[in-house]
């Protein structure tokens, strides 16, 4: 048999997309002239298919750039209307993963979101960083400054402090209509330095031991959900212990800075290193970051056996629950949930490849409604709050926000924390006036360790 009757040229593909390793390392890789040149290339392919038009804002700038155009055809669009596309580029990675029929092993070659973090990389080279953006990714120093004032800077870059937020937006060019984390005086680590026993009766009791990676946005802004998936895991007799060495460096791959990205995931890999070759599973708790753990590293490191490892021993914390129900059932005392819950299934999560398992995982708890909604929230890290993309961030959304809106639950949850606020926010300001009327807002283990009355 020919190798063209085995393997014939066809139209899409139905063989599993892979990415290729990010050549950060190589000189090449920044050279803007290339860059654009493969930008060109691409986004002709997109123009030819234009499947993904509805996904983003990036999409609908690169066609209406290329309609408006002399030619109709890429070929007359300005260098300069490239940027334009990518500042509306979130990295959520849904144009490679969920519509693209031309992702890798298709010839084309198309993988939109690592050639905008390619492109990024190179305008930082060529000495393009923006300063506030730069500041806002340092989420360690941040958190650890604003903890011994969490009262004070939380009052300050309240939404209802109407004049420091028009100051900070005057001055930083954060949008003053955008809500900001919160931060707090203990913080995840500080609440369980202690850690919790396991359920001797529990159905994992003596089976699994998880090292449970707070992430920079649970220990800083969120520690009730670590709090939460340390009860609900002892509960199930699993072993816990919180680490966190270092944010994974989202915000940073976001911005292009590789090298520093790249930097994280080796020390980040040798902390975990230990835990896991003394038989800890680590659990992420929250997607951007198990996103970054699981895929993003490896290929920036795809050389490092401690990056690898790390990859493979990493899972989602609502995939974690349901890998344990599974494997050994959960600990009785579920309790249904009031209202119902709306899942909103983050980018991220989605990029992960793993299915709606914060959906599935409750669905687990009796006599509860569980609705699913998978469009993108729109948010995005910083792009979600700087004012020259906050508008945009609440166009992208406001789809979701509906959906979410015409679910009628009573509580609403997310695996991205940030796109949990964005959501509810545009529920109050666009879609439920009636702030009172809109869902209780919550990470899916927070909905679990009260369905545990935890």
């Amino acid at each position: 048999m020919s190798d063209s009757v085995k393997d014939p040229a066809r139209e899409g593909s139905l063989d599993a997309p892979f990415r290729h390793p990010i050549a950060w390392r190589d000189d090449a890789y920044y050279d803007l002239e290339k860059v654009e040149a493969e930008m060109q290339r691409q986004f002709d392919v997109c123009h030819t298919c234009r499947r993904c038009f509805n996904l983003c804002d990036s999409f609908p700038r690169l066609f209406d750039a290329i309609d408006e155009s002399p030619t109709g055809e890429l070929d007359s669009v300005p260098k300069a209307a490239y940027g334009k596309v990518a500042e509306a580029c979130t990295l959520c990675d849904m144009c490679f993963l969920t519509k693209c029929p031309y992702v890798p092993p298709h010839p084309f070659d198309i993988d939109i979101p690592h050639l905008i973090l390619r492109y990024r990389a190179a305008k930082r080279r060529a000495g393009e960083v923006e300063f506030v953006r730069e500041q806002l990714g340092k989420t360690d120093r941040n958190g650890k400054l604003a903890k011994p004032v969490a009262r004070l800077a939380n009052w300050a870059t309240a939404r209802e402090n109407t004049p420091l937020r028009k100051l900070l937006e005057a001055i930083a060019q954060i949008d003053a209509e955008a809500e900001l984390p919160k931060y707090h005086s203990k913080t995840a680590t500080d609440r369980l330095k202690a850690p919790i026993p396991p359920n001797p009766a529990g159905p994992a009791f003596g089976l699994r031991k998880v090292a449970l990676y707070a992430t920079c946005f649970v220990d800083y802004n969120e520690p009730d959900t670590a709090v939460a998936a340390a009860r609900v895991l002892a509960l199930q007799g699993v072993e816990v212990q919180l680490v966190y060495p270092e944010c994974c460096g989202m915000p940073q791959l976001e911005a292009g800075h590789l090298d520093d990205v790249a930097g994280r995931a080796e020390r980040v890999a040798a902390h975990f290193a230990s835990w896991i070759e003394n038989g800890y599973d680590v659990v992420a708790l929250t997607a951007s970051c198990g996103l970054m753990m699981k895929f993003e590293w490896p290929l920036l490191l795809p050389e490092s056996a401690a990056v690898k490892r790390l990859s493979g021993a990493t899972r989602d914390i609502s995939e974690y629950v349901v890998e344990l129900s599974r494997a050994y059932g959960l600990a009785e005392g579920l309790m249904p949930v009031e209202g119902g819950v709306t899942v909103h299934h983050a980018c991220h999560a989605r990029a992960q490849n793993m299915g709606a398992k914060s959906a599935e995982m409750l669905r687990l708890i009796p006599d509860t409604r569980v609705e699913l909604v998978e469009r993108c929230s729109g948010h995005g890290g910083t792009f979600g709050v700087m004012k020259a993309t906050h508008p945009v961030a609440r166009k992208v959304g406001r789809p979701a926000a509906r959906q979410v809106a015409a679910k009628g639950q009573e509580n609403l949850c997310s695996d991205c924390p940030l796109a949990c606020k964005h959501l509810g926010q545009l529920l109050s300001a666009e879609t439920s006036p009636d702030a009172a009327a809109s869902p209780r807002q919550a990470h899916p283990i927070e909905i679990l360790a009260r369905a545990y009355a935890l």
